[in-house]
């Protein structure tokens, strides 16, 4: 597998993280507000939301950081 078509997985496995992290996040505050989740829960899920976009900017960074590897 060539360094390219590496950095291209990473790339769409980011955006699935991202995608996948936003839609988890509106719906859990959606279905919390829907079923009168304390704030307390809600908080949690958002933190884990968080956690998920901290995790996908790492990657991101990884990312770059291996472009700025092969450039030379």
């Amino acid at each position: 597998m060539s360094a390219q078509e590496d950095e291209s997985r990473k790339g769409r496995r980011v955006a699935l993280v991202i995608a996948g992290t936003a839609v988890f996040w509106i719906l859990s505050e959606l279905i919390g507000a829907q079923m009168g989740w304390s704030n307390r829960i809600r908080a949690l899920l958002t933190m884990i939301a968080g956690a998920g976009f901290i995790w996908a900017l790492w990657m991101i960074f990884q990312i770059w950081r291996a472009r700025q590897d092969n450039q030379g």
